[in-house]
């Protein structure tokens, strides 16, 4: 029997009296601690613990970073999350608290083919990236997230086209005539590399456009082939892994939004004359009487100045993300973006959505992610040849109406129904009486430039792409023997591409008749990956992983293109007969069957050694099977005994790899076996069946990959726990490249073809630099700078020409002559032209070039291959400065000894009479600044003159935000946070080249659709 103890009353109330006492004074030392937690990119934490230090008290960051926490008011709080430094700070309100990444621990895992890994055992060359939110300018595509913030990554839009393609190349090219673009995973499912759009370089040519920039959780690039080599056939030119944005277990019900508005203009035109000054340069080199003065007329128009505007554009993007109990984690986002472009008649509108699930079934054992992403983009695609026509096109003309002496007096009483013919514009004139329609006298002359305004007004060209990305992701962690993980990926890609245009009669290129175009393409990449992994820690020194999988993959493609023309009603036989039909329809597939398989070995934690190998079979050889291995080692040198008592070195480790990658793409894929092409039906011999002929087409059953063989050596390294950084020296070979070379009788009807001849090597070094200035409570800034030097040079190319010559690539700079050319011991995409000759005053003399071989004349063994299109040297380097809720942030990107042929400056280098009174038929503009030469030979235009250096130090952007919390809160509801910011994209650009702008993918500077500047605002808003 228990006994109860009496107090006296007198003890009783002096007792409660203290409690109360003591219970008023500690609630009157207590405080309410709010505060934001964010990491280097200013993104928030979500998710990261809170807790007093010394008590019991604790809480997490909710999906914008944000937390509440009780706390007495002297005590010291902590905040812990994976991957980051702990950061601990005396309680207060409003509290700004910056996360840096762990230098001690590295905890932070980082995605790799099949699985993912610590960053502090890494061994191969692989890149991390997380976008900043706060410092990224105007962001349309995934790709405009990477330019100029990784090292060896070099990232080139096509042109200023809204939502157009782009070049992206890792370490450099691997190969000439095959792909040099990077393998793309987006949530564990290869992309295929076939492009679904119509038009060269469009939206749809571009695969980062089918997925939502907001969508992005991270980027992770591997780059050497210790890292790529677990891709095999695919990992030359290596690989970008996109992981996209997911719900966290636990979090509640959160909406949030973000959106901006732009306004882009052009920042710089070409010089040519105006309107007075060409109608006195006219009259200066002709007599009054001649055709060429009756043929100017009387307005004063600026070509370029009519056919661009300034564009408005806007993007708005939801998401809806929680957790329906502790099970099943959920996002949904919907977006759209709507960019006008800055050329009349272009634009982009696109529409994504994605659902994420992620739910964890059987006590965390069994853990499902499912992702379904759509796009719908719908492009107006602007006729880009206005670009060159506006620069050459007669000032004096008006764009309406016919005003000269010349047209005048040809046209007669047919002034008017000319001009209705050609839809109400312009266009010099020439004789239709071929067409045998006496309502249609006149016609375009062909070979003059089109009214670009016309081009631009009267064109309805039209893209439009769906794409589907799903992948289910199921993973298993074995019940009884969890050291075993089960793992399947079931992906689907599927991506329908369609141009649609109806040219009326009037529309210059097809003048007369107008035109029907109908074009589809049709992918579908459907994917099944499985491997096995087992871990296992044998001692605390000793921990090995072992992973083997298999993987099927089938490719497929078809297209059905269809162009037609009518003749007119006007025409008094054939008015509404077919008078072209013309159709192009083929379909074709392609598979791999892939085995693969990885170890892992750690030795005391401090030395680590990973081995990789894939057996690929393609169908697109003969041999279809193919051995990638891979070797890396990594030594954590900070964790030596002489070397982890330096306190202010935090991170040392060095690095070095091997492996052995492939290339299979932009490759025929029945290269390896016979096939005939049916001939046209006016192509016949009446002898066997129907007559038809058919011919046989260029086979080779011996090609096989190109191979890329890789070395790395990588220093990974930190400094007082502020500096970290990363430096790597590489050399990639490629041997039996795929090129086009003469061929022995009886392979085919053709005298060239695909063939292994050939090698190249890159040489390089990379180095990445992030640095934390400041980091106190009111006070951050960080700078990231990125260096990258590649040396590329074709080792043999013996046996791709027929006598030793430099095998001609690239564009076209007029009708028939080339500058770029491929040459054993020079860099792809070199320069192959006349050395110019100079006179004292450095001015060049027209026709004399050098004698290089020294036979007296001047010939085609007089051309020498001269600097490259690829720059050796980028570099990147951005920053953001906070301070309380202010941001402020920039990114400069520099390329330094990339050259570029200036085909607008040799195209305006003459001024004789026949260049400018074209034909006895139409005026051309000349540039203010034209070198007034008179010969039209090639050595005048392929001289290196116009081979210009385009290196450059640009602003990408440069960005000005004022974040808020708790904006209208009310009772239990926290109210909104976000951010509005203001900013500015293509701010500048520093360059001796003389262009319009010197970054020209392509190296031949001519017709390119310009990057505007661009103006933003924007809001982001968490409720």
């Amino acid at each position: 029997m228990k006994k109860q103890v009496k107090f006296p009353n007198a003890l009783r109330t002096a007792t409660l009296s203290a409690g109360l006492f003591l219970s008023a004074s500690a609630f009157a030392q207590q405080v309410v601690v709010k505060g934001n937690v964010v990491d280097e990119t200013g993104e928030p934490v979500i998710g990261a613990s809170v807790k007093v230090v010394g008590g019991t008290l604790g809480t997490v960051t909710d999906i914008d970073g944000n937390f509440t926490l009780n706390a007495d008011k002297k005590s010291t709080i902590e905040v812990t999350y994976i991957g980051y430094e702990p950061v601990k700070m005396q309680a207060g309100q409003n509290l700004t608290i910056h996360l840096k990444n762990s230098s001690s621990t590295l905890n932070e895992v980082v995605v790799i083919g099949y699985g993912a890994v610590k960053k502090s055992d890494l061994t191969g060359s692989v890149t991390a990236l997380k976008p900043d939110s706060k410092n990224k300018g105007l962001v349309v595509n995934a790709q405009d997230m990477l330019s100029g913030k990784v090292a060896g990554v070099n990232v080139t839009s096509n042109s200023g086209e809204p939502g157009v393609g782009t070049q992206i190349r890792i370490r450099g090219g691997s190969s000439l005539n095959a792909s040099n673009d990077p393998l793309i995973v987006i949530d564990g499912v290869p992309m295929d590399n076939n492009k679904v759009g119509v038009t060269m370089g469009n939206s749809a040519s571009n695969l980062l456009s089918t997925i939502n920039p907001q969508d992005i959780e991270s980027f992770n690039v591997l780059k050497d082939a210790s890292a790529t080599a677990i891709y095999g056939s695919r990992g030359s030119n290596g690989v970008i892994i996109i992981t996209t944005k997911k719900g966290h277990k636990g979090q509640k019900p959160e909406i949030s939004y973000s959106g901006s508005v732009s306004l882009s203009m052009k920042k710089k035109t070409q010089e040519v004359m105006d309107g007075n000054q060409y109608r006195a340069y006219i009259k200066s080199l002709f007599n009054e009487n001649d055709d060429a003065v009756k043929a100017l007329g009387t307005a004063n128009t600026d070509w370029q100045d009519l056919i661009y505007r300034k564009a408005v554009s806007h993007d708005h993007n939801v998401t809806v993300s929680g957790s329906v109990k502790d099970y099943l984690p959920y996002r949904v986002s919907l977006g759209y973006t709507g960019q006008q472009g800055i050329l009349k008649n272009s634009d982009y509108n696109r529409y994504t959505a994605s659902v994420n699930l992620n739910p964890s079934l059987l006590n965390n054992h069994l853990n499902l992610n499912l992702n379904a992403k759509g796009m719908f983009s719908k492009a107006k695609k602007a006729e880009t040849a206005a670009i060159g026509n506006a620069v050459s096109f007669d000032p004096t003309q008006s764009p309406y109406a016919f005003t000269s002496q010349h047209d005048l007096a040809m046209l007669g009483s047919n002034a008017q129904k000319t001009l209705q013919n050609f839809g109400g514009y312009f266009n010099w004139l020439t004789d239709a009486s071929g067409l045998g329609d006496p309502s249609w006298p006149y016609t375009r002359f062909k070979d003059a430039p089109a009214n670009p305004l016309a081009l631009l007004e009267l064109g309805n060209k039209q893209e439009k792409v769906r794409s589907f990305i799903g992948s289910a992701d199921i993973d298993y962690k074995v019940h009884g023997f969890e050291d075993l993980r089960l793992h399947a990926t079931l992906g689907l890609e599927v991506a329908k591409g369609t141009e649609d245009e109806s040219q009326p009669t009037s529309y210059a290129s097809t003048l007369y008749y107008g035109g029907i175009t109908d074009n589809e393409n049709f992918k579908r990449n459907e994917l099944l990956s499985l491997y096995a992994q087992y871990y296992k820690d044998f001692s605390k020194n000793h921990h090995f992983d072992i992973m083997g999988g298999y993987e099927y993959q089938h490719f497929f493609f078809r297209y059905n293109n269809s162009w037609m023309q009518y003749y007119p009603q006007t025409h008094p036989q054939l008015a509404g007969k077919e008078f072209k039909n013309t159709k192009e329809v083929d379909k074709y597939e392609n598979y791999l069957v892939s085995f693969f398989g990885r170890a892992n070995y750690t030795l005391m934690n401090r030395y680590f050694f990973t081995a990789t190998v894939r057996d690929d079979g393609s169908s697109r050889f003969k041999d279809h099977w193919g051995l990638f291995p891979s070797f890396a080692f990594a030594w954590n040198m900070k964790d030596e005994n002489n070397i982890k008592d330096i306190n202010w070195l935090s991170e040392l480790k060095f690095r070095a790899g091997y492996g052995v990658t492939g290339q299979q793409e932009g490759i025929s894929n029945y290269i390896w076996f016979k096939q005939y092409k049916k001939g046209q039906n006016f192509g016949q011999y009446p002898v066997i069946g129907d007559g038809s002929i058919y011919t046989p087409l260029y086979y080779n059953d011996k090609l096989k990959w190109e191979t890329t063989t890789t070395y790395n050596l990588g220093l990974d390294f930190g400094i007082c726990k502020r500096l970290t950084g990363s430096i790597d020296w590489y050399v990639r070979k490629t041997d039996d490249l795929i090129n086009d070379a003469p061929v022995t009788a009886l392979a085919g009807s053709a005298d060239k073809g695909l063939q292994n001849i050939g090698s190249l090597k890159n040489t390089g070094v990379e180095l990445s630099l992030n640095y934390v200035a400041v980091n106190t409570k009111d006070w951050y800034w960080t700078m990231n700078y990125n260096f990258t030097y590649n040396r590329n040079r074709i080792t043999d190319l013996n046996g791709v020409s027929d006598n030793g010559d430099p095998v001609m690539a690239g564009d076209n700079i007029d009708s028939s002559n080339k500058v770029l050319a491929y040459q054993t011991g020079y860099a792809a995409n070199s320069f192959y032209v006349y050395q110019q000759v100079y006179d004292k005053n450095g001015k060049p003399l027209e026709g004399v070039v050098v004698d290089r071989n020294g036979d007296g004349v001047i010939s085609e063994a007089d051309r020498y291959l001269y600097k490259s299109v690829m720059a050796p040297v980028t570099m990147g380097f951005s920053t953001r400065v906070e301070w309380k809720n202010f941001d402020l942030g920039f990114s400069l990107r520099a390329s330094l000894g990339n050259y570029v042929y200036n085909n607008f400056e040799q195209g305006q280098r003459l001024k004789t009479t026949s260049a400018v009174w074209c034909q006895s038929s139409y005026l051309a503009n000349r540039s203010v600044s034209s070198l007034g030469w008179l010969s039209d030979s090639n050595t005048s235009k392929l001289s290196d003159y116009f081979v210009q250096n385009a290196s450059f130090l640009k602003m990408d952007n440069i960005t000005l935000g004022y974040s808020f919390d708790r904006l209208f809160k009310s009772g239990s509801w926290k109210g909104i946070s976000g951010r509005v910011y203001a900013s500015c994209s293509n701010v500048f650009t520093i360059t001796k080249y003389s262009g319009i702008d010197p970054e020209v993918y392509s190296g031949i500077d001519k017709d390119v659709y310009p990057r505007p500047i661009t103006f933003q605002f924007g809001l982001n808003l968490n409720f």
